[in-house]
């Protein structure tokens, strides 16, 4: 079993709201509008680790292994949602979401291939490391840039916890495993040339709520994502080319291949068995 080492190592990473954050070197000056409602998106969007915890048990209830490391990713999702919502209680209590805000974003994920899914949010965690190191930097004010810095590192550690359970596939499954690998790496790491980087709180995952089915479409400000990413933290084409390695290179890892392309990841990708 994975958990009990996965538990030990994130046990002994884990950082303390009460003491790990900077509160006292809060400065106002250093906080916009602007920013501080960012803060409150990105805190109603991390509240749909609920949802998809739910997703995760009901779709892999026979592998308790990956369901009790489920207790450890929603416990520290979810502290990502409150210690931003904490932010805001003491330093902008306007802008702290409103239950319903929170809820609105708690709604049922279709079944899904569990491999597929497990690839799904591994890239989603490669993602949001590199989204949130950005967020860190464009923020003035250092107890809000000292916060996405924690953040960020919680989901590099998520993401390798992901890996783990991804090389436990392979040794099960094979070639079908590495196919369902492949391919949603190849669909997360080239979204980015269409304008639109593929995040799974950007997916449409509920056909009978249709358009209305993604964590985005269900925020206060269904446009926010777009605008935070392309006018706000400004996350670029050299931002996005470290969220395109660091797929690539993981999976060249995990299939011990060589990837510096996301056509060597097709290439690869075609060359595999799979009935």
């Amino acid at each position: 079993m994975l958990y009990p080492e996965l538990f030990t190592s994130l046990e002994k990473a884990r950082w303390n709201m009460a003491d790990d954050i900077p509160w006292d070197q809060f400065d106002a000056g250093l906080l916009s509008d602007e920013q501080a409602i960012t803060i409150k998106m990105n805190a109603i969007t991390e509240w749909s680790a609920l949802p998809a915890t739910e997703m995760f048990l009901r779709d892999n209830k026979d592998d308790s292994d990956f369901s009790a490391f489920m207790s450890i990713w929603f416990y520290e999702e979810q502290k990502h949602s409150l210690v931003l919502q904490e932010y805001l209680r003491r330093f902008r209590p306007e802008l702290v979401p409103t239950e319903e805000e929170l809820h609105a974003v708690r709604f049922e994920f279709d079944p899904a291939p569990p491999l597929e899914t497990l690839m799904l949010h591994f890239c989603g965690e490669v993602r949001l490391t590199q989204w949130y190191r950005r967020a860190s930097e464009w923020h003035t004010e250092p107890v809000i840039k000292a916060i996405y810095d924690h953040i960020s590192r919680d989901e590099a550690r998520h993401g390798g916890a992901y890996l783990k359970y991804m090389k436990r596939a392979i040794d099960k499954f094979g070639d079908s495993a590495r196919a369902a690998f492949a391919k949603l790496g190849m669909l997360m790491a080239a979204s980015g040339r269409s304008g639109k980087p593929l995040h799974p709180t950007n997916l449409h995952v509920n056909q009978s709520l249709f358009p209305n089915d993604t964590v985005q479409s269900r925020l206060p400000d269904p446009e926010w994502l777009e605008r935070w990413l392309d006018t706000q933290i400004c996350f670029d084409k050299t931002w996005e080319a470290r969220v395109v390695g660091g797929i690539l290179r993981n999976l060249s890892s995990l299939f011990d291949q060589t990837f510096e392309t996301v056509q060597d990841l097709s290439r690869y990708r075609k060359t595999l068995k799979v009935a």
